[in-house]
């Protein structure tokens, strides 16, 4: 039997703010957008084909409220990996997300740190040898 990561839950304070930032700015596409009744929706986006989805998960109560932002602990914990590390680069910089870096070219790839609106750290990286 076959598994993959299909989707991680990525805790935000509003479905329509989160698909402005993740659809709008950062170019993924909108895969799902379904209502589920109580306010709730299964809000699912996804960078392009081939890789992990993202369930844009409302936060529900006052702790994970806390959490928005802090998934990761204040670390990098997502990795965009791209095959255009310049192009990619000055289209979210144009689109106005917050690069925390400059470009960096290391011995693995090219790399720089970008934080989501939620502050959220991210590196969008594009492996060595993946041009």
């Amino acid at each position: 039997m076959a598994q993959h990561l299909a989707l991680l839950s990525l805790l935000v304070r509003d479905y329509d703010e989160a698909l402005a930032f993740y659809v709008g700015k950062m170019g993924f596409d909108l895969v799902e957008d379904s209502e589920l009744g109580a306010g709730k929706r299964w809000v699912v986006v996804s960078p392009g084909p081939g890789g992990s989805r993202f369930l844009l998960a409302k936060a529900a109560d006052e702790h994970q409220v806390a959490m928005i932002g802090g998934q990761g602990g204040g670390r990098v914990w997502l990795f965009l990996h791209t095959d255009d590390f310049e192009g990619d680069h000055a289209r979210l910089s144009a689109a106005g997300v917050t690069f925390l870096e400059e470009p960096r070219h290391e011995a693995y790839g090219s790399v720089a740190v970008f934080e989501d609106l939620y502050g959220n750290r991210w590196d969008l990286l594009q492996p060595r040898g993946k041009a």
